[in-house]
């Protein structure tokens, strides 16, 4: 029973904590790139805009194969491992981040990205002619105004990085208490025909997967609420 109770307690444990990381490196790196495309119109906007989506229609497993060559021995990632002595990035935690980061970006980056556009010229003009400065004009009154569309995007960032299973298992494989997630646990147990643990797991996915979509609903309907 304590094998069985840790064989599940394990990938749960490790998810919750990929997903966490992962949805906090987002939401830094997510925020200047949303803003800085909402406050763009050159050329360039468009293409920017279409390389952070491409993850939205690329195949999981097209997207991990080439992370696993970017953080397998022989590319960035082996050279950036080799300062501490290791030989890859792949098949690790950090892999698994690096990946769950660029897979995740396009749902967190969208949601702040749309936060940002309603928000619209006036209310940073207003602060400009009370001489808040740019920096100041986006801590005091871009960033609070758009508070729902970070909600969004944290939320959507760390339920994708749960559910994830392509990108993972290509660059992570699947070592107990290293890299084996949720997601590949589940793989796991149905291919062994552990059903009851692979129900467990699957279940406990399913209420998740609805809390989420619940939860965004309710933050959607509270702002339509508050703006009319």
């Amino acid at each position: 029973m304590g094998e069985l109770s840790a064989e599940i307690w394990e990938p749960i444990w490790l998810t919750l904590k990929l997903a966490t990381i992962s949805t906090i490196i987002l939401l830094i790196i997510g925020t200047p790139i949303a803003w800085k495309l909402s406050r763009s119109d050159a050329w360039w906007k468009h293409v920017a805009m279409a390389i952070v989506a491409m993850p939205l229609v690329l195949p999981p497993t097209v997207l991990g194969f080439y992370m696993l060559l970017l953080l397998g021995p022989f590319g960035p990632g082996g050279a950036l491992a080799s300062l501490w002595g290791a030989r890859t990035l792949a098949f690790s935690f950090t892999g698994l981040v690096i990946g769950s980061v660029c897979f995740s970006l396009p749902f967190v980056v969208q949601p702040i990205h749309n936060a940002f556009k309603a928000i619209g010229e006036r209310p940073l003009e207003v602060a400009a002619t009370l001489r808040a400065s740019p920096a100041r004009a986006f801590w005091t009154v871009a960033i609070p105004l758009a508070r729902p569309g970070f909600l969004t995007a944290a939320m959507l960032g760390f339920a994708h990085t749960v559910g994830e299973f392509g990108v993972v298992l290509m660059i992570g494989g699947n070592i107990p208490g290293e890299t084996k997630v949720l997601s590949v646990a589940i793989f796991d147990f149905v291919e062994t025909s552990r059903w009851y643990e692979a129900n467990i797991l699957a279940g406990g996915m399913v209420v998740f997967a609805f809390a989420t979509i619940l939860s965004m609903t309710l933050i959607e309907r509270r702002v339509a609420r508050d703006n009319s």
